[in-house]
């Protein structure tokens, strides 16, 4: 198997361009590609799938040990034969400015996988060298492979009779033997649209297969396919343990849990879903913009998306509504994360309108114009209707949306002891009943004995 991270000097490079360029191509050659994404991102491996026609996964060295990683990019590229990795921001960034903690430069390092550098040369001329001398030298542990360079202004720089580089070229090559593998010169990638969360979703009506074979036109054109691949060494990564984490449930007592799924609850890492199903669960995807609420089900999982986008649609859904309020009534467990806490609030102010949503929770949530973000360490406390004992875990928080504080009873109890270096100490995880509603996005991997509680707790054995 080959292995490559593709990572940019900082975010908007055409990192995710020309990632979805490279792993269609190679897959139009025959290949089997598995992608993974570097970071918290929900959006990126949604495009991933796109293009390799295989689900993606998420690697992250903040909410995740390297033994995790390590175990994670085995287990799910052992049939690939190229693993493409996306990174995340600048290769260097990550946590904070003075720790590598959630870089692409830490999970390349931890993975001892090679880096494919992005350089965005527009505007740039003989300094593009002095960028790109100081990436390759800013840590003489990071293995960078190649450069691509995108968005290249002057189409003179790129076409040249006299040399095999362009002048561009010639200016990296002054200082680096690294190979460039391809010049793209600007406005060759289509633009994929964006919104306050990120990308638009893969899954959106305008984003079909066309722009993704655009991308990969457009990379065969001006990218060395075949050189950039030889290039590459067979990954023979460090071995990794994959510990049994979970002890199954039997078959017998195996609880069918509900997942939220279609665009407006689409934020999930698929590890979380392959725990739960580790543990026991059976996985029943719904859709609460279209369906009724399933018969037969023991527990209702919600993910984070754009219910926002989606107010109207949701709220006039009152037989799924219904049968949920019915759920949680009956004191069944409940569990949302950010746009599911949404879901389960009274519902949502967006500019002048008001949607109307589960009520299970008795706040009220306002989209706002501002992000609330950052990695988010979380402790299980004696209310938390799921953990019978004190669990850590860690996540990430994303969101505009706000809980409109008037709305929010002082009494009503919460389940965790939240940290963030950008707030210091907070109580997150609303409860009522047997119902959790919380923004922290959480991934499973980073304690999996939160799935198993979770899983024993729709089946009744709490």
């Amino acid at each position: 198997m080959k292995a490559l991270v593709i990572a940019g000097t900082r975010s908007g490079v055409g990192k995710t361009s020309l990632s979805l360029g490279i792993m269609a191509a190679l897959r139009r050659r025959g290949l089997r590609i598995q992608s993974f994404k570097v970071g918290p991102d929900f959006i990126d491996p949604g495009h991933h799938r796109l293009a390799t026609g295989r689900i993606s996964h998420n690697l992250d060295g903040w909410m995740l040990s390297k033994a995790d990683n390590l175990a994670l990019f085995r287990k799910y590229s052992r049939d690939c034969d190229v693993a493409i990795i996306e990174g995340v921001m600048g290769v260097f960034d990550g946590y904070g400015a003075t720790s590598e903690a959630g870089s692409t430069a830490q999970i390349a390092k931890w993975l001892g996988v090679p880096v494919l550098l992005v350089v965005d040369a527009s505007r740039m001329s003989r300094s593009v060298a002095a960028l790109v001398s100081g990436y390759i030298h800013f840590d003489a542990d990071l293995s960078i492979t190649g450069i691509a360079l995108n968005k290249v202004g002057n189409t003179r720089n790129i076409y040249r009779t006299t040399s095999p580089l362009s002048r561009l070229g010639e200016a990296i090559a002054s200082v680096t033997s690294i190979p460039i593998w391809g010049e793209i010169p600007k406005n060759s990638f289509p633009e994929i649209p964006s919104r306050h969360l990120g990308l638009w979703l893969a899954q959106e009506d305008n984003l079909g297969d066309s722009y993704i074979e655009r991308l990969a036109e457009a990379t065969e054109r001006y990218l060395d396919l075949e050189a950039l691949l030889a290039s590459l060494p067979d990954w023979r990564g460090e071995l990794a343990v994959e510990e049994n984490w979970l002890k199954r449930l039997s078959e017998t007592s195996s609880p069918r849990i509900a997942i939220a799924r279609d665009a407006a609850f689409c934020f999930y890492y698929e590890e979380n879903l392959n725990l739960l199903r580790e543990a026991g669960a059976t996985l029943i995807e719904v859709s609460p913009l279209r369906d009724e609420f399933p018969d037969g089900i023991d527990g209702v999982y919600f993910g984070g998306g754009y219910p926002e986008l989606h107010g109207e649609r949701l709220s006039q859904n009152q037989g799924f509504l219904t049968g949920l309020r019915r759920f949680a009534a009956q004191n069944r467990p409940i569990y949302g994360e950010c746009g599911g806490l949404i879901y389960l609030s009274q519902g949502i102010e967006v500019k002048e309108s008001r949607y109307p949503f589960a009520g299970i929770f008795p706040f009220w949530t306002r989209l706002g114009d501002r992000p609330n973000l950052g990695y988010t360490k979380i402790e299980t406390t004696g209310n938390h209707p799921f953990c019978q004992a004190p669990l850590r875990v860690n996540g990430h928080r994303f969101h505009y949306s706000q809980l409109i504080p008037e709305t929010v009873p002082p009494e009503i109890p919460t389940c965790y002891q939240a940290h963030s270096w950008r707030i210091g100490d907070f109580p997150e995880g609303y409860v009522l009943g047997n119902s959790l509603a919380s923004y922290v996005h959480l991934h499973f991997r980073s304690n999996p004995e939160f799935a198993q509680q979770f899983v024993k707790a729709c089946r009744g054995l709490y």
